[in-house]
């Protein structure tokens, strides 16, 4: 039966993970990591001659992941990396092929080994019960998914199944918790935002939401009739009445799926001279949009990690209305650094 597989990434590695259809680990000091034998012993030796700084509460925790990606993945077993960049849960399937793969000779943060994944499916958080997403958040590089493999591979696969044996690994040390207790309290919280606003806003509730924040951080806005607003949403100045430059032209979708650049360049096609665009989305935007912007001084993209971002500094000042609707409340976490 085919082990279901949990694996993060830090985005600058993640962002090509789909494109190059692989997964990557780290431990660059310690070479090709496929030719470590199948011992978890040797392995926190090299471990620990490699990285000398290491804590020694956190080899042994490391020491399985390597010996996981390096011994245990097997060519069919399923994959689920959590994207952060994009907010997707991404499904895919091992090929079975290890790669190791140098990049610049003083990196000693690179994430050269990896193994490669035919993708299945990608999917918005949205779509998965907060549980599913808290198994997801562990504080493992990579670890077995347990509890929710049904509800991850019948996305791609309703006829997949299987619950993989128990872990036997060492506990992560107390930093190791504490920084994962911080990230999942964010995450939850941000996917609980997001997931209110979809489920509970309808399209024209959404743009009327987005119209209130913007007021809230201080742009006098309107909202434009729904029949004849020519894909713009919101229209938002810097003075009270409205009639001096910039006026920025706002376009609201409040889907979780990814934008792409042909829904941009239609809000890029309504500017004229003394006018920009802000397009506001729950989900994210594919790279070659966020490329636009940054060519682009006349666009800017609030995504859905940005726009939570944007809720929770200015939450106080919300209307009563959407503070009812979003109900949250200020608790301390870990902060590591």
């Amino acid at each position: 039966m085919p082990n279901v597989w949990g694996l993060h990434m830090p985005i600058g590695i993640g962002l090509d993970a789909i494109d190059k259809r692989r997964v990557s680990i780290g431990w660059a000091k310690m070479g090709d990591l496929s030719k470590l034998p199948k011992d978890r012993e040797a392995i926190k030796t090299a471990i620990a001659t490699a990285y000398p700084e290491k804590k020694q509460g956190a080899i042994p925790v490391e020491a399985g992941v390597i010996y996981r990606f390096v011994h245990e993945i097997n060519a069919g077993d399923y994959v689920v990396y959590p994207s952060k960049h994009d907010r997707m849960v991404n499904i895919g399937k091992f090929t079975g092929e290890f790669i190791y793969e140098t990049g610049p000779a003083d990196d000693d943060d690179g994430f050269p080994n990896s193994r490669t994944v035919e993708w299945l499916g990608h999917f918005p958080r949205s779509e998965f019960n907060q549980s599913a997403l808290y198994e997801i958040g562990s504080f493992i590089t990579l670890f077995r998914i347990k509890n929710h493999t049904a509800e991850f591979l019948g996305k791609i696969d309703p006829s997949a199944s299987g619950e993989p044996e128990d872990d036997q690994d060492a506990l992560p040390d107390d930093d190791s918790v504490s920084s994962t207790v911080t990230r999942q309290a964010e995450e939850t919280t941000e996917d609980f935002v997001i997931k209110r606003i979809h489920e509970r806003l309808s399209g024209h509730e959404f743009e009327h939401f987005i119209a209130h924040l913007l007021e809230r951080m201080g742009y006098t806005v309107r909202v434009t009739q729904k029949s004849s607003d020519g894909g713009i949403d919101v229209i938002a100045h810097n003075d009270k009445l409205g009639f001096e430059p910039p006026i920025i032209k706002v376009q609201c979708k409040r889907t979780t799926s990814q934008i792409n650049e042909t829904q941009v360049r239609e809000l890029l096609g309504t500017l004229v001279e003394g006018e920009y665009g802000l397009f506001v989305t729950l989900g994210a935007f594919a790279p070659k949009v966020r490329q636009s912007e940054r060519n682009l001084s006349k666009l800017r993209l609030i995504d859905g990690e940005q726009l939570f971002d944007l809720i929770v500094k200015h939450y106080a000042e919300l209307s009563p209305r959407y503070r009812t609707l979003i109900p949250l409340r200020q608790i301390y976490v870990p902060d590591l650094g």
